[in-house]
C-alpha cells in the first residue's frame, strides 16, 4: 500500500492507517463521531472526522439537531483528507439528501477507498435522524460508491423494501439491497429475537454468517456505529471483509460487556475494553 486512491501515502508507506468518519456529533459521547473515533483509536487507526450535524443528546433520548450546511460537510473531506490522507470511509448519520449528495460527490471526486456505509435512520431512542428524501438518495446515490452496508433489521428493511423475521429473509434482503450495487452487504440480526445473534455477509454472490451469544443488559448505545467503524478501522489496516466483520463483532461484544456504568437509558459501550478503563 505505497499511496491510497487520493494519491497521498498510503498506510503502509505513514507506518499508521487512516479512517474518516462523516457522521452526527454526540453530545452523550456513546455514538455518531465520537465512537467511531474511539473505535478507530482503539485499533490502532489514526481518525479524521467530517461532522454533519450536532445533537443534543444523552443516552435516554435525541432533544436537539443543528444540521451542518452540505457545502461545509464538503470542505471538511476535502480539507482533512488532502492533508492527512485516508485509508477507509465511514459514514453515519447524513441527516438529509443534501448531505448525503455531497458526501458522494466527494467520496467519488476524491477517489475514497474502503466506504462503509451505516445507514443510520434512528437512534437507539427512536428519535428519526434521516428524512425520506435523504433515505431515497442514500439508496440511490451512496450505496453504489460502498465496499460495504451495514444495516440492522429495520434498516434492511427500508432499504430492500420486505420485512425480515427470519435467517432466510435476512439473506434475502441482502440479496435485494445488493441489487443497489454496494460490493457487499452485512445485515447484523440483533433486532431478531433469540438467545444468539446472527450477522450474515453478502459478498461476490456468496453468503458467511457469524453466530454469538445475545449480550443482555443496558449498554447497548452506538452499538452499529461502533460495529461499522472497527470494520472500517480493519479496512484501513488491509484486512479483508470476511477477517474483518467477525473481528468487528468480537469487539463490540467485548465492549458490550464490559459497558460502562453512566447514563439512566441506553448505556455507553467501553470501547477502549481492551485497555484505557
Amino acid at each position: 500500500m505505497g499511496e491510497n486512491s487520493t494519491g497521498l501515502p498510503g498506510a503502509k508507506s505513514r507506518g499508521l492507517a487512516t479512517a474518516l468518519t462523516i457522521a452526527g456529533s454526540d453530545s452523550g459521547g456513546g455514538a455518531g463521531i465520537q465512537a467511531d473515533l474511539k473505535t478507530f483509536a482503539a485499533h490502532g487507526v489514526y481518525g479524521t472526522s467530517a461532522i454533519t450535524a450536532l445533537t443534543a443528546q444523552n443516552t435516554v433520548g435525541v432533544s436537539g439537531v443543528h444540521t451542518a450546511p452540505d457545502e461545509f460537510v464538503a470542505a471538511q473531506i476535502d480539507t482533512v483528507v488532502s492533508d492527512l490522507g485516508c485509508d477507509a470511509v465511514k459514514t453515519g448519520m447524513l441527516a438529509n439528501a443534501m448531505i448525503v449528495e455531497a458526501v458522494a460527490a466527494a467520496v467519488e471526486s476524491l477517489d475514497l477507498p474502503n466506504l462503509v456505509v451505516d445507514p443510520v435512520m434512528v437512534a437507539k431512542s427512536g428519535d428519526h435522524l434521516l428524512d425520506e428524501q435523504a433515505v431515497h438518495a442514500l439508496r440511490w446515490v451512496l450505496l453504489r460508491l460502498a465496499r460495504v452496508v451495514t444495516p440492522n433489521i429495520p434498516e434492511a428493511e427500508v432499504l430492500a423494501k420486505m420485512s425480515i423475521a427470519s435467517r432466510g429473509d435476512m439473506k434475502e434482503a441482502a440479496r435485494r439491497i445488493a441489487m443497489l450495487k454496494p460490493a457487499a452487504v452485512v445485515i447484523k440480526g440483533g433486532h431478531l429475537a433469540g438467545p444468539e445473534v446472527i450477522d450474515v455477509l453478502y459478498e461476490g454472490g456468496e453468503f458467511h454468517e457469524w453466530v454469538g451469544p445475545r449480550i443482555e443488559g443496558p449498554n447497548t448505545h452506538g452499538t452499529g456505529c461502533t460495529f461499522a467503524a472497527a470494520i472500517a478501522a480493519q479496512l484501513a489496516k488491509g484486512a479483508s471483509l470476511t477477517e474483518a466483520v467477525p473481528a468487528a463483532k468480537a469487539y463490540v461484544e467485548g465492549a458490550m460487556r464490559h459497558g460502562l456504568p453512566l447514563g439512566q437509558g441506553h448505556r455507553p459501550l467501553n470501547h477502549f475494553w481492551r485497555g484505557i478503563y
